[in-house]
């Protein structure tokens, strides 16, 4: 990764906006946005789960294979889901409920996606690296997330 963080962001938005521009498919949107992230930072694992019923069933990704059913309430995606904020875990390790759906995993971040104005389901990256998430990158996945929500 060439540059800063915030720079790299700043680089694959315009990039994003083509891609979502003329494409309504909100499965081919996720798709491409897993694609987009995953490759453009090297995360370990860049994901969606939705809302099914009263749990988080896997959608589109790009990493290892992932757990496929969350809870509401249940480790990180399932927290930011049940309280609909944006989650950033430096440690994963010392976040109370955890799911370890790869031990490899060391540093998360989970943002709400809402479609219509309602929850749809949210938005799941992990680093094998501790302190991998801030507020940057919130910033930048939820502004990248809206591009898709529409």
């Amino acid at each position: 990764m060439e540059g800063s963080k915030e720079q790299l962001y700043k680089k694959i938005i315009p990039q994003a906006e083509s891609l979502f521009a003329d494409e309504s498919n909100f499965i081919a949107n996720c798709s491409n946005l897993c694609a987009l992230l995953h490759n453009a930072f090297d995360f370990w694992w860049t994901g969606f789960y939705f809302v099914d019923a009263e749990e988080l069933i896997l959608g589109p990704f790009q990493g290892p294979v992932a757990c496929t059913r969350i809870a509401k309430g249940k480790g990180v995606c399932g927290t930011a889901w049940a309280n609909e904020e944006i989650i950033v875990v430096p440690d994963v390790h010392q976040f109370e409920g955890h799911i370890a759906c790869s031990a490899e995993s060391n540093s998360e971040i989970v943002v709400p996606v809402f479609k219509e104005g309602k929850i749809a389901g949210v938005f799941d990256v992990d680093s094998k690296d501790f302190n991998s998430f801030d507020q940057i990158d919130a910033h930048y996945l939820q502004k990248l997330l809206s591009l898709i929500s529409r």
